[in-house]
């Protein structure tokens, strides 16, 4: 293992701890390079990119039993077509995209995206490229305007010219009046998002050096927050410069910061507030972007000021628990042997599984936030999987404080390799991090 154990330990010295690295001699590290595109330097090929997604995809529909896959989901249409409009439109249900065997997808957008993708997203046909639109989740009635009859009996027209309408035809999220529609026209109904999560959940080397690049985004962004860290200052003041760094790097999507201190670190709310951050106070960070498409989800605790006995012992056990299942990583491994050795809901103040999900857990990364593999007691007891070279995800532990009010929030993110695993946020966390120590 590598990359996990750049800390300092603030305040106290600045002691440096090193984990010793599982990479083979001659093995280069997992690179992040510039952003732009050089002469140079090797660095993402977009076309390598596009051609593994929609060849990955391709696999995992000939794999099923559908005879198509109709897609809602922003992800999968991004992984399918190579996509992208603004956020602001990705849960109104009105971009669809429909992968037939043996063919290109087609794609359904909205308004003049449709031009925009003709001109500049030529990987596919331009013919395949239609405007679309279901009624942004009802505000146009579904029984009104006929937009979703129109719909799919236009799909369905395109599955019987192929021989495939009398196949299962894959969805993967769906609004009820577009399944009724569907259901209605005689079409049957399958589950895309299993096979499209199976395909998404090995990333290539492009989309590793995407991760990273995003990874590396949030490294810079915690120096700035260690930097402001001060007594008077607010949360959502944390949050918007967090925003403006990110989008100043390059962010195409700033998903979610959570900003908590204080008495709001336990039980963890997951959002932020306005509350003025005082001496003494525990105080942690989640920050979710994209770069590229590429997630991240990035926990790091500080104090600020100081660190009270209490808030280090709460650091120290959470570090641990990460240490443990860092260490249980590999290739090979069933993701059950990972969950084996992070603690029980009991024994951080919990009393099931359920009500503690989301605290000692792993979730997959990519396009979307939460891939696979899910790591935790709640669910890989049951149905364990294989961890294999290419996933990536980020693990997560949580320790409540004996004060009973701080609590410990450390995030990792990790490329399961060959060798073992590459660990891609460098922010310290190792020891407790003290911003602006008095």
């Amino acid at each position: 293992m590598s990359g996990h154990g750049h800390g300092h330990d603030h305040g106290a010295g600045g002691r440096r701890f090193e984990r010793p690295s599982s990479r083979p001699a001659g093995v280069r590290p997992l690179g992040a390079p510039g952003q732009t595109g050089v002469d140079y330097e090797h660095r993402v090929d977009f076309d390598r990119l596009r051609s593994y997604r929609v060849d990955r995809a391709k696999a995992a529909l000939d794999a099923s039993e559908c005879g198509a896959f109709l897609l809602f989901d922003f992800y999968n249409i991004r992984y399918t077509t190579q996509t992208w409009i603004g956020g602001a439109l990705g849960d109104k249900m009105i971009r669809y995209a429909l992968l037939m065997r043996g063919k290109d997808p087609i794609l359904w957008d909205f308004g003049s995206a449709v031009r925009h993708h003709k001109l500049y997203s030529d990987w596919v046909p331009e013919e395949n490229y239609r405007a679309g639109f279901l009624g942004f989740r009802g505000a146009v009635a579904p029984d009104g305007a006929g937009l979703m009859r129109d719909a799919v009996a236009e799909i369905k027209s395109l599955l019987t010219a192929e021989g495939l309408a009398d196949a299962p035809i894959g969805l993967d999220i769906v609004e009820p009046p577009f399944l009724f529609e569907m259901e209605r026209q005689g079409l049957r109904v399958a589950d895309a998002q299993q096979h499209m999560l199976d395909a998404r959940v090995i990333k290539s080397q492009d989309e590793i050096m995407l991760l990273n690049q995003a990874a590396a985004m949030v490294d810079g962004v915690y120096q700035d927050i260690a930097e402001a860290l001060k007594p008077g200052v607010r949360e959502n003041e944390i949050v918007a410069l967090a925003n403006k760094r990110l989008y100043e790097y390059g962010s195409d999507q700033v998903e979610a910061i959570n900003a908590i201190s204080g008495e709001r670190c336990n039980p963890h709310p997951h959002n932020f507030t306005d509350r003025i951050i005082r001496p003494g106070d525990q105080a942690f960070f989640d920050i979710i972007h994209s770069f590229n498409g590429y997630r991240t989800c990035y926990y790091r605790t500080f104090g600020v000021g100081w660190a009270t006995e209490s808030q280090r012992d709460a650091y120290k056990q959470a570090r641990e628990w990460m240490d443990s299942a860092l260490d249980a990583l590999r290739p090979g491994v069933g993701t059950d042997e990972v969950a084996a050795v992070l603690p029980k809901a009991e024994d951080f103040g919990f009393e099931n599984e359920l009500a503690a999900f989301g605290l000692q857990f792993a979730h997959g990364l990519g396009l979307g936030l939460h891939e696979r593999p899910i790591i935790s007691r709640l669910n890989s007891m049951k149905d364990p999987v294989e961890l294999r070279p290419g996933m990536v995800f980020a693990m997560e532990t949580y320790c409540p404080a004996s004060d009973g009010t701080s609590a410990a929030r450390i995030e990792e993110e990790v490329v399961v390799t060959d060798y073992g695993i590459e660990v891609l946020t460098k922010f310290p966390a190792q020891d407790p991090f003290v911003a602006n120590p008095y």
